[in-house]
């Protein structure tokens, strides 16, 4: 972690508004807790209320395979050395059906022997977006490949949207929660 204490500290639960409540509930009662994330960002709820739609596009109903999405974020993590965002998607990146073997090549990158063309093409897609905010023709061309307009726009918004949140998270020094894994396992 970046940061070894947060500088905005999740709201305590017992501070939580009938909102809050409503947004913490399905996730105490699938995980047991609410992510420190969500509870930090409870401190800004005009925010969070706007934010966790979009978010909810790209988690849900974004055109975008599970997988790819999942790689595509995991390297965001990784790129903008946001141990938080990689710790909480190595988790969820198992039921889009990404294992260690495909961590450890997420983070070796899109030259890492065993990705196919379109799995080369969103790991190479995502570097390029983090370094120069531009797909290139080239990578444009491999992915349409494979992808269509929605999916190819899907995939921008959602390393835009990791990046973004890399940046909060890494600035505000949201912590991983216990069990959360870092870079290193």
């Amino acid at each position: 972690m970046r940061l070894s204490k947060p500088r905005i500290t999740p709201l305590p639960e017992s501070e939580w508004n009938d909102e809050q409540k409503q947004i913490g509930k399905p996730l105490k009662d699938q995980y047991g807790f609410v992510f420190n994330v969500l509870a930090t960002l409870m401190r800004n709820m005009p925010l969070l209320t706007r934010w966790n739609k979009f978010a909810g596009h790209i988690m849900g109903t974004s055109s975008l395979a599970p997988r790819l999405r999942e790689m595509a974020i995991m390297r965001v993590g990784l790129q903008t050395n946001c141990e938080y965002e990689w710790g909480q998607h190595v988790l969820m990146s198992a039921s889009a059906g990404l294992n260690a073997d495909d961590h450890a090549r997420i983070q070796a990158g899109p030259e890492a022997e065993g990705w196919n063309e379109v799995e080369q093409a969103v790991l190479l897609i995502t570097d390029e977006l983090i370094k120069d905010t531009m797909i290139s023709d080239a990578n444009w061309s491999l992915a349409s490949k494979h992808l269509s307009e929605q999916q190819i726009t899907d995939l921008i918004f959602t390393i835009g949207n990791y990046n973004m949140l890399a940046m909060a998270l890494n600035s505000i020094g949201v912590q991983r929660e216990k069990g959360v894994p870092g870079f290193n396992g």
